[in-house]
């Protein structure tokens, strides 16, 4: 009787499954036109004066015409050098250095996109380092699909030892429930760090991206599009355009992280995202509980380990998928240890958010 309790992992088995199928029918882009298409690229940044030059450099040596994108960056009320390094960078034809009024990345992408001349946004961070083709490979997929939005991969990379690995390995999770949702035409995430879509989609919905909230700028846009059956998000496949920026540096950087995160995930309306979202923390906690439960009843200790395998599976054939398209087959080595760690860090993450700021300190 107690092996029924397996039951319980069906359905994230099936959503993990379909997602992964997925995955299998993602192909890779290649451009195949030279576009001619104006493009803004913004960028909110604060306190951003040791990775700004890096991007700087990154954006000068793009294959793209100078004369058909600007780079729009937006300071958020910086107490560092951030503005004056961007005023004196000369490597870059189109570049606006703005100082944000208000506070917050969301209302500083705002301004930015305001006063932006392309009909297509692209976003990125500071942090952020991209190939010389980024812009050319975005603009071409652009004008081969037209749509509304368009989300691009991500890349972490991390130092060494296992603290790096697992983020790494995490984010690669991340990356591929990201990618095989947009494919099936449920996206439920996209990385801001990341991003294009069109001018005139977002001021139609930049009006619901819950200003109150330190984070979503780039969900809470990805689920308003969605919520029109008529507009267009696709995901777009290609190592031309994806992004790398840095893991977190410390544990407690990385938890503020995930807490700005999940601080946003009351707010969400978009109904798949929550049904994937409750699934797998039930999930989760269905692991633990079992854990816990065989403490009490030895039995039940080979129904956690059933358990642990069936779950490890699915997640593994993701985390495999996006590790090759990503050339990063070389974490797979760290997937056992991290995947008996994750359940614990999910938990020990939620039950952090929900302690008084008073008792963190």
């Amino acid at each position: 009787m107690q092996w029924l309790l397996l039951i319980s992992l069906t359905p994230y088995i099936y959503l993990l499954s379909q997602i992964y199928r997925s995955l299998t029918q993602i192909k890779y882009y290649r451009p195949k036109s030279v576009p001619g298409r104006f493009l803004s690229v913004v960028i909110a940044c604060r306190n951003e004066e040791k990775n700004l030059p890096v991007l700087l450099r990154h954006l000068s040596e793009q294959d793209y015409n100078p004369d058909l994108f600007e780079i729009l960056l937006i300071d958020d009320n910086s107490n560092d050098s951030t503005s004056a390094i961007a005023l004196g960078f000369e490597g870059i034809k189109n570049l606006v250095v703005l100082q944000n009024s208000e506070r917050g990345k969301k209302s500083a992408i705002r301004h930015g996109i305001s006063v932006s001349k392309g009909s297509l946004i692209v976003t990125t961070d500071a942090d952020c380092r991209m190939g010389k083709s980024w812009l050319k490979t975005i603009a071409s997929f652009f004008e081969e699909n037209k749509p509304e939005m368009i989300i691009l991969p991500v890349e972490m990379e991390g130092g060494i030892g296992f603290f790096q690995r697992f983020q790494e390995l995490e984010f690669l999770s991340l990356q591929g429930i990201t990618a095989g949702t947009a494919f099936q035409g449920r996206p439920v995430m996209c990385n801001g760090a990341n991003l294009a879509f069109t001018k005139e989609i977002y001021n139609r919905y930049s009006g619901n991206l819950h200003d109150e909230l330190i984070s979503g700028d780039d969900v809470f846009l990805l689920h308003e599009i969605k919520n029109d059956p008529g507009n267009k998000i696709m995901w777009l496949e290609s190592a031309e355009a994806r992004v790398s920026t840095n893991s977190s540096e410390t544990v407690s950087a990385f938890f503020r992280q995930r807490a700005r995160w999940i601080s946003k995930a009351g707010a969400y309306k978009d109904t798949f995202t929550w049904v994937l979202g409750v699934v797998t923390f039930v999930t989760i906690l269905f692991q633990i509980s079992l854990l816990t439960a065989a403490i009490f009843s030895p039995a039940l200790l080979l129904v956690f380990l059933a358990a642990s395998l069936i779950k490890s599976t699915v997640d593994y054939l993701i985390v495999m998928n996006t590790a090759t398209r990503y050339c990063k087959r070389q974490l797979i080595k760290w997937f056992p240890l991290s995947g008996v760690i994750y359940p614990f860090y999910i938990l020990l993450v939620v039950i952090s958010y929900f302690v008084p700021a008073e008792m963190k300190k």
